[in-house]
């Protein structure tokens, strides 16, 4: 009975661990590869965590389930000073793995700490595209303020492989700027402009909603975030310009 008990617990850590270790998909966007990629590292902490607690636990349930005359449990210094040390271990490892996450700024961007110059992308100098993500009661309206400020009804374009600056306001009352699969999330605020940062890693089209109820309307909030590749996006782009020179 014994072996098989830890036989089993040794086919579950297997399949856990091996589950923890499978490769990574390629990831959307910068900032959804720092997220996942944090999610990833504190798997491969509670993973283990959870099935030794769990082996205790069945351990203890089996070996003392027809106790019916338990003693109290002993005093064990060398025991408790492993269990601190170990969670102090623990915590120091999930502290500084999340500050190396929050820290970078596709996750908290600093408007006033944004580079004219641009920054390196892929060993080029690139500045940021910026975009204007306005919400109101129920849509979107997303404009290109430093590339002309027209306008793209809720529909955002934005190149690969280049920095993208989102930011995000309101007309009237609170809304949520979110796109799950590219890990952006912001709130849109009247009277404010929050901002956002990442880097778009794979081309394709990607949904986006509104996070805040606002109305009758909310759930038809949607928007679609483009990813095109930067010839594309410079084709796009100068179509836009002409036709807003036009009109």
């Amino acid at each position: 009975m014994r072996h098989t008990r830890l036989a089993l617990v040794s086919v579950l850590s297997t399949l856990a661990l091996g589950a923890v270790a499978m490769p990574v998909a390629a990831q959307s966007s910068a900032s959804a590869e720092l997220i996942n990629g944090l999610n990833g590292k504190l798997l491969y902490v509670g993973v283990p965590i959870t099935i030794l607690v769990e082996a205790i636990l069945i351990y203890t349930v089996m070996k003392f389930r027809n106790n019916d005359d338990p003693t109290p449990t002993q005093e064990n210094r060398r025991l408790e000073i492993t269990w601190t040390v170990a969670t102090a271990l623990i915590l120091l490892f999930v502290g500084v793995a999340s500050y190396g996450v929050l820290a970078n700024e596709n996750i908290t961007y600093q408007p006033q700490a944004e580079n004219a110059a641009g920054e390196a992308v892929n060993g080029e100098q690139q500045k940021p595209v910026v975009v204007r993500a306005e919400a109101y009661q129920w849509g979107w309206e997303m404009s290109y303020p430093e590339a002309g400020n027209f306008t793209n009804g809720n529909t955002m374009v934005v190149p690969e492989d280049r920095p993208v600056v989102i930011r995000t306001t309101s007309r009237d009352v609170i809304h949520g700027f979110h796109v799950p699969k590219m890990a952006l999330k912001q709130d849109s605020m009247p009277g404010q402009v929050n901002s956002i940062k990442t880097v778009p890693y794979e081309t394709g089209s990607y949904q986006g909603y509104c996070t805040q109820f606002c109305g009758v309307a909310h759930s038809q909030m949607y928007f679609t975030v483009d990813v095109v590749s930067q010839d594309e996006y410079q084709q796009w782009l100068d179509t836009q310009q002409k036709n807003a020179d036009s009109s």
